[in-house]
């Protein structure tokens, strides 16, 4: 049934325009005037004549006057680094835009910088899923990195060298990342779920010279041995000459050094346990680089093929990590911060950015509700945490299951939540609000792997509104486009950003021309980066995330988020979790499949489908109503929890099954289902 124009008003008007927004939380008055933000706009006032008071006034300043924002930025927060006498930036239009052509500086120096206030204090604790609590102070941090360092020149790594590690989260993995960097070398690591394959993917195209890998992993109540699959690791990275074995099982001994691993491929791989190459600390000495000299390597999820390497430099990660941690979160140094996330998220990456700012953090490497959902609120309650970050499902799995934090952990410490990595759910606001915190700030940020850093969400000056995401960041010429590149308010719009950012990619990895890197983000808009999502953009500046642009459900038209639509399913009673396809077809045809994974126990019948139905008619508009309800075993995500809606709609449209990154996947087994369903249907 098509609905009449005024059901599609309507429709429209409820999802995307909401009349009354529930403010859940405001900031105290004096709170936002002690503020860093407020303390640097009141500075930029004096020096630059910006406006005071409104953020959205103050952030088009920033947009106005980029170059003068990022330069004192870098002043303000006391980066260390040699200016150099380059202009602030190289070009105008994206993505040939060189910033601080001819500065130098060092990731790890900046973030190290801190040892000199806070040398026997905290900065790194390492939490497990048992009792061991490891605590790493700023002093010891510095004399690791300076011993790893050191070995690592010996070993004849330099700028422009790899190091991969396959690590959890863990100080060590900070270590190790802290350690490439100050020799100029460049990082990759992915979590030690990833096997053989899924490191090759990932790996091999940047050829690395040194590996990283743990001995083993404490995760869901089972220790797993992880030095079986080092000669198979090693096999597939023909590049490595060294090997770094981190020993993290309880009672090892150090070991002696000089041992030898032997690959599935039978090369013979100098082996030293992380122990002993950090047991004789030192200072460390950092290589000072060019402002966009590789720092690391992330990648693309990989669900359509080969993942992408997408590289991110010294200056730009120092400059945002400053930028974010200082004016967006307020955060100052002794605060702390802890993230629910494994290695192989940027999130990560973002934990390790804290330190820039002189936060203690903490790092988690078991199961997320090891023991139940009480488990990551027990972290947050023993370690005083100030700031958690965390994906929306985490939250939103612990309010489906009717945990109330608050009635058994004390959480006055903590000031923020920042969810990221999808929507978060309209119920898991107010739950935040009523089970965990009544003061705490929730900020649904976005940004991602592709910057290392957020577009839009958290400042400290704005209230909390349901759904929304509060504006974007100072510097951040953000803003939602149609089809044809004219902005649009308080409708539906692909997400874009305007004007050049420090920390955007610095390149992809093996992309002399740049042709994937224009392909991935300026195909659609040249000279403005196209980030694959839909928003509405309100007029007051704030933002709410509909889900991938490039999934995105098209009924006769209209468009609409699909996680628009999981959002009312989610919430039926007797549902666990769901996905959604919109699918175009040969000859004209939409297909609009609605997967459905009932609760422990539960069936998709008759009653369940019923209610799903009437829910979204209800909620959101009959134009919505699926075309089939499927029961399925789960939802395919990839490893940092994403949906894998793409990879099955080009499935459904007749894709091959073998371009499908089967490694990409949290749970193969869940995704050979989907991929089964397609070649049944066709």
């Amino acid at each position: 049934m098509v609905p009449s124009s005024g059901a599609q008003t309507r429709a429209r008007k409820l999802v995307l325009m909401p009349e009354s927004p529930a403010v859940l939380w405001r900031p105290d008055p004096a709170t936002v005037e002690a503020s860093q933000m407020r303390e640097f706009q009141r500075l930029m006032g004096e020096r630059h004549d910006a406006p005071q008071g409104d953020y959205a006034e103050f952030w088009r300043w920033t947009i106005d006057r980029l170059d003068v924002f990022w330069e004192e930025i870098i002043e303000f927060s006391g980066v260390v680094w040699e200016r150099g006498d380059g202009p602030v930036r190289d070009g105008d239009t994206m993505p040939d835009v060189r910033w601080f052509p001819g500065a130098r500086i060092n990731y790890a120096e900046n973030l190290l910088r801190w040892s000199h206030e806070r040398g026997d204090e905290p900065a790194i604790i390492g939490r497990h899923e048992d009792e061991r609590r490891e605590v790493l102070t700023w002093d010891e941090v510095r004399g690791q990195v300076g011993a790893l360092a050191a070995r690592l020149r010996n070993w004849g790594v330099g700028p422009g060298d790899t190091v991969c590690a396959v690590l959890p989260n863990v100080p060590q993995t900070v270590i190790a990342l802290l350690a490439t960097a100050a020799v100029g070398a460049v990082w990759s690591v992915v979590n030690t779920d990833f096997g053989p394959r899924g490191v090759a993917e990932r790996f091999a195209q940047i050829e690395p010279s040194v590996l990283f890998t743990a001995d083993s992993v404490l995760f869901n109540g089972k220790t797993l041995d992880l030095t079986e699959a080092i000669p198979a690791l090693l096999a597939v990275l023909p590049t490595v000459t060294r090997h770094v074995l981190v020993d993290q099982a309880p009672g090892r001994s150090p070991g002696e050094r000089g041992s030898v691993v032997r690959s599935d491929d039978g090369r013979d791989v100098s082996s030293e346990l992380f122990s002993s190459v950090v047991g004789s600390p030192q200072e460390p000495d950092f290589e000072r680089v060019e402002f966009s000299h590789p720092l690391w390597v992330l990648y693309s999820s990989g669900t359509t093929g080969a993942p992408k390497g997408i590289v991110h430099g010294h200056g730009g990660v120092v400059v945002e990590a400053n930028r974010a941690n200082i004016l967006q979160y307020d955060g100052r140094p002794g605060d702390i911060q802890y993230s629910a996330v494994a290695t192989t998220w940027v999130v990560w990456n973002l934990i390790v950015n804290a330190l820039s700012r002189g936060f203690t953090i903490v790092t988690y490497d078991g199961a997320p509700f090891a023991g139940g959902p009480h488990r990551q609120f027990e972290l947050l309650a023993s370690e005083r945490v100030t700031h958690f970050g965390t994906g929306a499902a985490i939250l939103s799995t612990a309010q489906r299951l009717g945990y109330s934090p608050q009635a058994d952990y004390d959480l006055s410490g903590l000031r923020s939540i920042l969810s990221t990595g999808s929507p978060l759910p309209d119920p898991t606001w107010d739950w935040v609000y009523e089970q965990v915190s009544a003061t705490v700030k929730l900020g649904s940020d976005s940004g991602g792997t592709d910057i290392a850093s957020g577009f839009i969400g958290s400042n400290p000056t704005a209230p909390v509104v349901r759904g929304r995401l509060q504006g974007p960041y100072l510097g951040v010429a953000a803003d939602s486009w149609d089809s044809h590149g004219k902005p649009v308010t308080g409708e539906l719009g692909e997400f874009v950003v305007t004007a050049p950012m420090p920390s955007m990619p610095v390149a992809f990895w093996n992309d002399a021309d740049g042709s994937r890197y224009r392909e991935a983000y300026f195909d659609a808009f040249p000279g403005v980066w196209r980030h694959g999502d839909w928003v509405t953009r309100h007029d007051d500046q704030s933002y709410v995330i509909h889900g991938r642009s490039d999934s995105t459900i098209n009924r006769g038209g209209i468009r609409m988020g699909s996680a628009d639509i999981t959002q009312i399913v989610d919430r039926v009673a007797g549902v666990h979790a769901s996905m959604v396809i919109g699918a175009e077809l040969s000859g004209g045809d939409y297909y609009m499949p609605l997967f459905v994974v009932p609760v422990d126990g539960g069936a998709v019948d008759d009653d369940l489908e019923e209610r799903i139905v009437a829910a979204i008619r209800e909620q959101l508009s009959p134009r919505y109503v699926p075309d089939e309800i499927i029961p399925a075993p789960g939802v395919p995500t990839t490893r940092t929890g994403k949906l894998l809606e793409i990879p099955v709609k080009r499935l459904l449209q007749g894709g091959d099954p073998q371009s499908v990154n089967r490694d990409a996947a949290a749970d193969t087994s869940v995704l050979d289902w989907y991929i089964d369903f397609a070649a049944n249907r066709r």
